[in-house]
Parts: structure tokens; C-alpha cells; sequence
């Protein structure tokens, strides 16, 4: 490792750092511990196929795509009944099908990796601040008991059971009782307000509600009691709610805003109960998710049992290289769709790292802790969460004992450079660094890592096997070494089964993904794809700056503008009023004690200026508090340049789908100004 650390120690320096960089490459002991390489070793013994570079493989898998996907379900034992007799019934997008005529059961898939009173979860919270771990057999035994209590109230596969839970274990089990009565699951964070819960369940008339009592975030307790009662009043179709008591465990009996039977969780698990797992076609929705939903309803995404459940087998292990017995760690809510691969590792046999709360409550420290007791071997964040760790001055590695931690991820945003080279520098010396970039909409990512390959700054490995992930111009063809439109080429198994409530027609599904470019899925991100087979990822399509002509994503400026001290957030938007010139303000959110006077504007200009473009120069320059974000924590580009624009805030943005509204007052004010300015 001390060789290694000397070849790289140069090129992770920030002076030397630029897109490409090599950082890191894994040594032979690692490769040839990898799951890949066992797959490989697999596909030459019972196929005779050989590849030489994994690049060779990725064009196999996506150009024989019922080959590979058999591959995948044969080789780690996907556990399918009954017979097929195509892989997949089409190559149309959307309407192609898979494995017709099998039956398969996710949560018995996950109880076949048990391994008995090995950790299945391990949890940590601002309520629960002392690790808490559950074995498998106690995972096991809660799973069968709530299971008992969904058929008892008369759940069967097909009904929708919806949790408005926080990310604990409790939430794990329901999902797995859920999935193993054949139950269609949707969760939203108890830190979604009121209507933007009822605009998510209210679609899709759940039978059963869970829900907590409250939870606590950077420190202050949040009641939900008081809110329950407003759910149940919006869901008609509800036969029962249980409560989770979490804030208040030995709290009242939660009587006095009962509309429907209400029963309290340690009751259910009074229940002893053997484990049952209904068989169900592979293509039986397995949980509804949720898009950002900026504007209008939320689409509500259904994806199936058996393509989350084989897509999860070829990301989990041959991408992530998840072993049994490996302890995974993302930050995450239950409304993002890292809960749902979080939760996914069980399928692999290894154990789930959760947390509740606010990440720099009480300090920065809190996760780094956490991965320290927890003997964390994989941990993921957002780049957000890491640049502020990166200004904090927090050296994780000179604090706690990080040895156990093999790989770190990031994904909800481009990586800049700097941010691979803290991780080397300040986590772990010989770590493999592999952000990944996806979606909810498919339960996977399109391009990230694979521990086979070298790590180059601010570029993402690879195209993930199967996923034929391409970059198209804007006369729909493929291209290399070139900024495109992310699209994917062929059918995924885990794309979504319809959007719920669609037409006949499927209207709505066509009309998200497949518009742009007819049979083919347009991701809304602009990729560029090198000739080596990595990626990098430029930010969204739909809010690219075109500025006389050049065109630049926004992510390129928030990477100059973010890497000052004293910038802690920041949006821009480009303001292109027809026969006006372009007008593009930059909003900063500035670091405690930081003020936005002409030596810090100039700064900002300057490292625009060298970083990004002349042409890309803000035009000025704004304080705000806070950046608005969906309730995903995506940066709100697209609907603040609308308001900006003077369009109605009812046609720019639903405020229920953001974790912030109360930011956007700021923004109306703002093109109220620019009205008369532009008048």
C-alpha cells in the first residue's frame, strides 16, 4: 500500500488535479477477489466466453441482452419458477417484458442469504443514539410476525401498503412483511409535509398505513401524531394504521385521532409466526416510487419484483462488488431511492447500515463515527454532504479508524475533482472511489464504478453491464468524446412496469422518457462518454447555459463557484429573454461570517472567468439563505428560471415537492424587479 500511496501522492494534490487524473488503480489481490472476476471466470467455464477488458464484456452485455441477463440469474441463483421461454419478450421502450411465466418472492430471496445471528441491520439515530443491531434470525422473526398482522387485516399481493416512516430498522422489517405477502410498498420521509404525502398515497389507495409518532432532526423533536389523522382523513381506502413509537415510546395510546383501527407495532411483534412467501410473477410490482415532481402530481413509478430483484444481483455484485457478510452504508431518507438500495443489500447477504437524522448534528463528526462503530465496508453521500465535510476541516481519517471501509460512492450530483482527491486524501489511502449516476426512475445506475478498473478524477468508471447507457447529438445518433443527451439505447429490467393511473396508452410513461427520441429513454442529464468507457456527467439537459453561443452545464459553474472557502451553495440560471441579451444572476448561499462585498465578488468573477468561461461570467451576483430543492435535494434550476421569467408560480412549481418553499419567496421578489427592469 505504501508504493501506492507514492505513485498517486502527486496526482492527488488539488494544485495538480484535473479532469482524468489517474488516482488510483486496484491491486492483482484485488482484482482477482472481485465478484466480476469471478462472473468472468464463470462465463469462460460454462459459455466459453472470454473477454479481454471489461469495456469487451459491456459491449457482450448489451448486445446480447437475454444472454446476460440469464447469465445474471442463472450464475447467482435468482431462484426462478417455472419456465420461460424468452428472456424477455421485446426490445419496444416502454412494453418490454421479462421472464414471462416465472414466479419469484423478493423477500425470499433475502431470507436464503440469512446468516443467522450475524448483523442484518445496523442502526443509529438522534432518537437512538447508541448502535442498535439486528441479526438475521431477529430479522426474520419481526418479518414473519408483522407479515401475520398485514394478512390478518386482509392485505393480499396486489393491495398498496404506504409507511410514512424515517430510515430505522422497523421501517426494513414492514417493507420485507410487505414484500413477503405480496403487498405493493410506497414510503415518503416523515419530514415531508402533509400534502405532499396525501399528492404521493392519496394516487394509490393504500389498504394499510404505517406511520411514526414523531422524530428528531439536528436536535429538535417533530410530533406527527398531530398530522395522522389528516392522512387517514385523505385516504379513504385505508382499513388500518399502525404506529411506530419512536419519539415517545412509552407515549398515550394513540386513540385520539383514530378514524380507522389503529394498532401499535410492539403489538404485532406479540405474534410469534412461521414466514410465509407468496409466489408471484416476476413482473408483480414490488413498490411504487416517486419522481421529483416540481411540477403537477408526482409520477408515481411501479417497478416489478423480479427486475429490481435480478438488476439488484448485477449491480450489487458485479459493479458494487457486494460480498455477504459486507456492511453498506448510504445517507438517505426513506423518500429517496438510496433507501431502497440500502435495503437491498440484504438480497446479497450482507448487512444494512442505517441512519436517522440530521448528517452535521451534533457536528460534522456524525457519520464518520458512525462508520467506525459500525465496521462500515462500503459508505455513500451526496457531493453535497462531502463539500461541506471537505470545508469543515474534518480529516476523517486522522480521527477514527476507517480500515474497514473498502469502497465510497456519492451519487444526486456531478463529483468535482477536488472532492475524489479529499477522499484520498483525508478517508483512506488505498479506497475504491466509484460514484454512481441513475435514477429513481429505474432502481439503478446507467454509468459508475467497477472495482476492476482505475479511478481518474471527476470521471465515473464505467457503463454499468446490460445498461447500454450512450450519448446521442441532437440528430439522435450515438457519439464518443462528445457532450450529448444521456439516453439507454435497450430495455433494463428494473425500467418501470407503467406510471400509475397512466391511460391505455401509457401517455404519461411515453411522454417522460420515450418523446425526444422515439424508443429510446431520454434521461434529462448531458453526459460525455471517453473512449476508454467512462463517463462524466455535466448536470441536467433541460437547464443548460447557452451564452453567445457556447454552451456549458450548470454543474461546471457550481464546481468554480463552490470550490471558494467561502461558498457553501450556490444556483445560477440563465435568463434568455427573447430579443433581449442573455441575463444570467448567480445566488450564492455565503459560510458563516463570509460577506458578499466587491473583493468576494471579484473573486467569484475571477474563478468563473479561469475555470469555467469568460462568456459564463455571472452577470451579478445574489445572496440568498438557501438554495431551493426538490424534496430529492435536487437543485430547482428549471422552475426558478421560470418564475425568474414571470411565468405563475402554479405553472413553475408545486411547493409540496420541495424540502425548502419557503425559499422561493425570495425568488418572486426578485423577478418582480427584473419585470420592470425588462419591461
Amino acid at each position: 500500500m505504501q508504493l501506492m500511496e507514492n505513485r498517486f501522492a502527486q496526482n492527488r494534490s488539488v494544485e495538480n488535479l484535473t479532469h482524468g487524473t489517474l488516482l488510483w488503480e486496484p491491486s492483482p489481490e484485488r482484482i482477482e477477489q472481485a465478484n466480476i472476476t469471478a462472473y468472468r471466470r464463470w462465463l469462460k467455464e460454462t459459455y466459453g466466453l472470454s473477454f479481454e477488458s471489461y469495456n469487451d464484456l459491456w459491449t457482450w452485455s448489451v448486445t446480447n441482452l437475454e444472454a446476460f441477463w440469464e447469465s445474471i440469474a442463472t450464475c447467482f441463483d435468482l431462484h426462478l419458477e417455472g419456465d420461460y421461454s424468452r428472456v424477455v419478450s421485446s426490445f419496444d421502450m416502454p412494453g418490454a417484458r421479462w421472464f414471462e411465466g416465472t414466479r419469484v418472492n423478493y423477500a425470499e430471496h433475502v431470507f436464503r442469504q440469512a446468516r443467522g445471528d450475524e448483523p442484518a441491520i445496523i442502526a443509529k439515530s438522534e432518537v437512538r443514539p447508541e448502535i442498535l443491531t439486528m441479526s438475521w434470525n431477529q430479522l426474520e422473526a419481526q418479518v414473519a410476525s408483522v407479515a401475520k398482522t398485514l394478512r390478518d387485516l386482509g392485505v393480499v399481493p396486489g393491495d398498496r401498503v404506504a409507511a410514512y416512516l424515517p430510515n430505522i430498522p422497523e421501517t426494513v422489517v414492514a417493507f420485507l412483511a410487505c414484500a413477503s405477502v405480496g403487498a405493493v410498498w410506497s414510503s415518503c420521509s416523515p419530514d415531508f409535509g402533509v400534502p405532499s404525502v396525501i399528492a404521493r398515497f392519496q394516487q394509490i389507495e393504500p389498504k394499510v398505513l404505517f406511520a411514526i409518532d414523531g422524530y428528531s432532526y439536528k436536535g429538535k423533536a417533530f410530533d406527527r401524531r398531530p398530522v395522522l389523522s389528516d392522512l387517514q382523513e385523505a385516504m379513504p381506502s385505508l382499513k388500518a394504521t399502525i404506529v411506530v413509537p419512536y419519539l415517545h415510546p412509552n407515549g398515550e395510546v394513540f386513540g385520539s385521532f383514530e378514524k380507522v383501527p389503529t394498532l401499535r407495532w410492539p403489538e404485532l411483534l406479540t405474534q410469534p409466526a412461521k414466514l410465509e412467501f407468496a409466489p408471484l410473477p416476476f413482473e408483480h410490482p414490488l413498490w411504487i416510487l416517486y419522481s421529483s415532481g416540481t411540477t403537477g402530481l408526482p409520477k408515481a413509478l411501479v417497478h416489478s419484483t423480479g427486475g429490481i430483484l435480478i438488476s439488484l444481483l448485477a449491480q450489487g455484485r458485479l459493479q458494487s462488488d457486494t460480498k455477504p457478510g459486507d456492511r453498506v452504508f448510504w445517507f438517505t431518507t426513506t423518500g429517496w431511492v438510496m433507501w431502497n438500495a440500502v435495503v437491498g443489500n440484504l438480497a446479497l447477504g450482507a448487512a444494512a447500515v442505517l441512519y436517522d437524522g440530521n448528517p452535521f448534528y451534533p457536528s460534522v463528526d456524525v457519520l464518520w463515527e458512525l462508520a467506525e462503530q459500525s465496521g462500515m465496508t462500503a459508505m455513500g453521500v451526496s457531493p453535497a454532504y462531502l463539500s461541506t465535510v471537505m470545508k469543515s476541516g474534518l480529516s476523517p481519517r486522522s480521527k477514527y479508524d476507517l480500515s474497514k471501509l473498502k469502497s465510497f460512492s456519492s451519487t444526486g450530483a456531478p463529483m468535482t475533482p477536488e472532492a475524489y482527491a479529499f477522499v484520498y486524501e483525508s478517508v483512506h489511502d488505498d479506497i475504491w472511489l466509484g460514484p454512481i449516476s441513475g435514477g429513481t426512475d429505474v432502481v439503478a445506475f446507467f454509468v459508475g464504478g467497477c472495482p476492476i478498473l482505475p479511478v481518474r478524477a471527476g470521471e465515473m468508471q464505467c457503463r454499468a453491464l446490460g445498461v447500454k447507457a450512450e450519448a446521442f447529438n441532437s440528430d439522435g445518433q450515438p457519439v464518443i468524446d462528445e457532450v450529448g443527451e444521456l439516453v439507454i439505447s435497450a430495455p433494463m429490467p428494473s425500467m418501470p412496469l407503467y406510471l400509475w393511473n397512466d391511460d391505455e396508452q401509457q401517455s404519461r410513461y411515453h411522454d417522460s422518457y420515450f418523446a425526444e427520441f422515439p424508443g429510446v429513454w431520454r434521461h434529462g442529464d448531458w453526459i460525455r462518454i471517453t473512449p476508454e468507457g467512462s463517463a462524466i456527467i455535466y448536470g441536467r439537459s433541460d437547464s443548460t447555459i447557452n451564452r453567445q453561443g457556447v454552451r456549458m452545464g450548470s454543474s461546471e459553474i457550481y464546481r468554480a463557484v463552490e470550490a471558494l472557502p467561502e461558498v457553501a451553495d450556490s444556483l445560477v440560471v440563465d435568463l434568455e429573454y427573447l430579443g433581449r441579451p442573455s441575463y444570467m444572476p448567480l445566488f450564492v448561499v455565503l459560510v458563516p461570517g463570509a460577506v458578499l462585498d466587491d473583493e468576494l465578488t471579484a473573486k467569484i468573477q475571477a474563478v468563473v472567468r479561469s475555470e469555467v468561461s469568460p462568456r459564463h461570467i455571472p452577470d451579478e451576483i445574489h445572496v440568498i439563505d438557501e438554495v431551493p430543492r426538490t424534496l430529492n435535494g435536487k437543485k430547482l434550476e428549471v422552475p426558478i428560471r421560470k418564475i425568474l421569467m414571470g411565468f405563475p408560480m402554479a405553472k413553475s412549481v408545486d411547493p409540496n415537492a420541495m424540502s425548502n418553499p419557503d425559499t422561493l419567496d425570495d425568488f418572486v421578489r426578485f423577478a418582480q424587479t427584473l419585470a420592470g427592469r425588462f419591461s
